[in-house]
This record gives structure tokens, sequence and C-alpha cells, in this order.
């Protein structure tokens, strides 16, 4: 595995297999969520299986090819966020979703992405994510998932992993934080 090892042959390219497939990640919440609208049930579920392993992908090409960018570390945690993001807004308006999750998820997302711009522009500090947030991501795409298609003996795990989601993207938030505030200290 040594040559999965994180290189930068040129961090600042935009084109590259990783950056596409999360891209096409992010495009997917389209037809995710007219999928659910109209009931394909079995599509939707394809589709959401194709979004969580892009999610693996991307990053496995970006080390395979040595290709990790800068915009790569930007736009996988932005893709997974706006597919999070619009399936959750779509599952709350039609009351399948509880509303204080997606609203604890975007102000956290901001808390988030407005300090990390403001380091990016002050002096080019990209931040990387974080495996409490991978680990978040993946919890928060299960208890989606789950509350789209419920396991009826299981009823109670839809609830209990959306909790789970919210412990680790909490814990997650305070990485970041400490992490700006580290760079911020040594500014």
């Amino acid at each position: 595995m040594d040559n999965l090892k994180e290189k930068f042959t040129d961090p600042t390219r935009i084109l590259t297999v990783a950056n596409m497939i999360s891209m096409l990640r992010a495009f997917l919440a389209i037809p995710i969520i007219y999928s659910l609208q109209n009931e394909y049930w079995n599509i939707a579920f394809i589709l959401i299986i194709l979004a969580v392993l892009s999610d693996t992908l991307d990053g496995y090409f970006a080390r395979l090819a040595h290709e990790v960018t800068h915009f790569g570390k930007w736009l996988d945690p932005l893709a997974d966020f706006i597919v999070i993001l619009a399936v959750t807004s779509y599952l709350v308006m039609e009351g399948l979703f509880p509303a204080w999750f997606y609203w604890f998820y975007l102000v956290r997302y901001f808390a988030i992405a407005l300090p990390a711009i403001y380091h990016f522009n002050q002096n080019q500090f990209i931040l990387s994510s974080n495996w409490y947030g991978k680990w978040a991501a993946g919890i928060t795409t299960l208890a989606v998932v789950l509350h789209i298609f419920p396991i009826e003996p299981i009823d109670w795990l839809p609830e209990i992993s959306l909790y789970v989601a919210t412990g680790l993207l909490t814990v997650s938030y305070f990485q970041y934080l400490r992490t700006f505030v580290k760079h911020s200290a040594t500014k």
C-alpha cells in the first residue's frame, strides 16, 4: 500500500479523475431526488449506493494516480454536503426526516466553511478533512438511507444513527476548530 501514499505531482490541478468523480457525486443529488419524488425506490437506492461508492473511489483514484489536489480537498466534502443537504432538504419538506438534524448539519457546514475560506484567503491554507468528519459523513448517509428505507425489526436504528452522526459531526467540528486556532497561532 506504500504506492497509495499521498503525493502531490501538481496540487493546483483541477481536472483530474478524482475531481470528476466528486463532481458527478454532487450532481447525483438531482436524479436521487427525482427518483424519491416519483417513488422509483430501486433507482433511488442504486443512485445512493453509487454516491457512496464514488465517495470512496475519488480518494482512492487521487492517491493511486498521485493527483491529490487542493481543489479536490475542497470538492470532496462539498460534494458530500451537496448530496446530503439536497436529499435531506427534500425529506424534511416531505416530513420524512427530522428538521433539527438538517439545520444542525447546515449550520455546522458553514461554521467550518467560512473560517476555511478566510484562512485560505489570508495565506493559502488548505483545510484537509479529518477522520471524524469522514466517519460522520458515512453515518449521516446511513441515517438518511435508513429514513428512506426503514427496516421494520430495527425501527429505532434511523434515530440512533442520527445521534451518532451528530456526535461525530460535533467532534469533527471541534477538530476543525482546533486546526483553525493552531493555524492562526503559527501565522
